[in-house]
């Protein structure tokens, strides 16, 4: 069986003074805090939360 692919998120920016569903997106993907990383499987859905709130986070290439 073969490994699952991953994706490494890390939040750069602030959730202060955004949009609400912005602020659910990270809380979603694992994050809240700014440095805080996470490790997820490559999804679509990922993906998607990845695009919606891509000013306030990076994927981190190992």
């Amino acid at each position: 069986m073969a490994a699952k692919k991953t994706v490494r998120v890390r939040q750069t920016g602030s959730a202060i003074r955004r949009p609400r569903d912005q602020r659910a997106t990270l809380v979603g993907l694992g994050l809240n805090k700014i440095g805080r990383e996470r490790e997820l499987e490559d999804t679509p859905s990922v993906r998607g939360m990845i695009r919606k709130v891509a000013h306030l986070v990076e994927v981190v290439e190992d």
